[in-house]
Formats: structure tokens, C-alpha cells, sequence
């Protein structure tokens, strides 16, 4: 948990969540600013963060969103094999 949240980790490294709120959910990206998104699914302003707002009723890119999640985790497997 982070904030509340299902959080998604390597270790104890997290790289994704699950806001599950009363309109829709986000899957949120801890490093998401930094990551490629050529559908445009991410939202979000912050530093770093960003996440893809899922709502009942609309279509969703299934693929691109599981793409994000791939990169997401081979993001944070080769940071955490980073010996400093």
C-alpha cells in the first residue's frame, strides 16, 4: 500500500498502483512521466507520476495500457539491477 493504495512493486521498489474511486480507476505509474506513451493514455502533471483513467462504458486501448505496464516493470527491474 502507498497513499492508500494497491501499489505494484519489484522488491520494495513500486512502479504501479490501483485508485479505485466512485467514477472510474487509475492505474498510476510512479515514474510514468518518463515513460512512452504513443496512445496518449497517461494524465497527470506531476514530476513523475502519471496515470491512465479507466471509466465503465468507455473503450479502452487494452494494449496500449499493457504496454505501459511492461515498460513500467522492465523500468524498474534494470534500476534495481543498478549497483552504485
Amino acid at each position: 500500500m502507498h497513499d492508500g493504495f494497491p501499489t505494484v512493486c519489484v522488491a520494495d521498489a513500486p512502479f504501479a498502483y490501483v485508485g479505485v474511486f466512485r467514477t472510474h480507476v487509475n492505474v498510476g505509474f510512479f515514474r510514468g512521466a518518463a515513460l512512452p506513451d504513443p496512445a496518449g493514455l497517461l494524465e497527470g502533471t506531476g514530476k513523475s507520476m502519471r496515470h491512465v483513467k479507466v471509466k465503465p462504458g468507455l473503450a479502452l486501448d487494452g494494449s496500449s495500457l499493457e504496454a505501459l505496464i511492461t515498460t513500467a516493470h522492465r523500468d524498474i527491474v534494470a534500476r534495481l539491477q543498478v549497483v552504485e
